[in-house]
């Protein structure tokens, strides 16, 4: 598959999936409340732990191997559980729209708040994951880099459909890992494509945001930082609810209720199958 035609793939997706936030704006809220939550979390780690080190940073290398690695399995499972629960919230109402229901925040959230223990479980189950991953990073030097380095890349293509398998199938963590992971190598083979994703835009509108922010830099640098910052953040902010969007839409297609924007031979343009 050539560059030209990754790129406008990947443009189709981004483009379908802007028209349904374009019609639902207010589910730009979820990664916005995501974000914010995110860095409120980092926020009070790092204040704790800095406390804990007597405000010196210098002394939070002190805190003790086992000590930081305990923290950084609780710090994973929170992020997690955020993630989770706004995606969800997120997933939940781009099916009602869909299906054609009403959309409310009110609804996306109510829907995640019934799938709390769920959402725990699988918060516990991948932060104990990204620990160990970090664990072996750190202790087994370069080695340790491209052990986890290739793991993470089959990591995040096994959990592609975990968040709505998570909401709509009963299952547990591992039963929820499986069922993603069986959805993947069953639909489209063993193989990714790179036709599927929003890396290049993505790559794309962070170059352009970037020289835009060069370019005012040079008359101000302040707000060329400034304007270069809230962009990228607004950029990434969009590109996850479209991905998130895209996701839920894949998974009706699989579930046999197909959405419109999204038909089923483009959707398997997006892959390539293992020969």
């Amino acid at each position: 598959m050539s560059f030209g035609t990754r790129f406008s793939n990947g443009w189709t997706i981004a483009k379908n999936s802007f028209k349904v936030l374009k019609e639902n704006r207010q589910l730009i809220v979820f990664p916005i409340l995501s974000g914010i939550s995110i860095i409120l979390i980092f926020a009070s780690f790092f204040t704790v732990i800095l406390g804990i080190a007597g405000w010196n940073v210098d002394n939070m290398r002190d805190l003790g191997t086992i000590g930081s690695y305990v923290v950084l399995f609780v710090f994973y499972i929170i992020n997690y559980f955020v993630v989770v629960f706004f995606n969800m919230a997120l997933i939940h109402c781009t099916s009602l729209y869909f299906k054609g229901e009403e959309v409310t925040i009110r609804k996306g959230i109510d829907f995640s708040m019934s799938r709390i223990s769920s959402i725990f479980a699988w918060a516990v189950f991948a932060g104990t994951i990204g620990a160990v991953l970090k664990i072996i990073q750190e202790n087994l030097g370069s080695l340790g880099k491209i052990i986890t380095g290739i793991i993470g890349i089959v990591w995040s293509v096994a959990t592609f459909f975990v968040v709505p398998v998570i909401a709509y199938e009963n299952l547990g963590p591992v039963g929820a890992f499986k069922k993603s992971a069986n959805l993947m190598k069953e639909k489209w083979g063993e193989r990714i494509g790179a036709g599927f994703s929003f890396f290049l835009i993505e790559v794309v509108a962070v170059l352009a945001i970037g020289i835009v922010g060069f370019v005012l830099a040079s008359v101000n640098v302040i707000a060329g930082v400034a304007i270069a910052v809230i962009g990228i953040l607004l950029l990434l902010t969009v590109i996850s609810a479209l991905k998130t969007i895209f996701i839920s839409a894949i998974y009706h297609n699989i579930q046999g209720d197909p959405v419109e924007l999204y038909n089923q031979q483009f959707i398997d343009n997006l892959f390539e199958t293992k020969k």
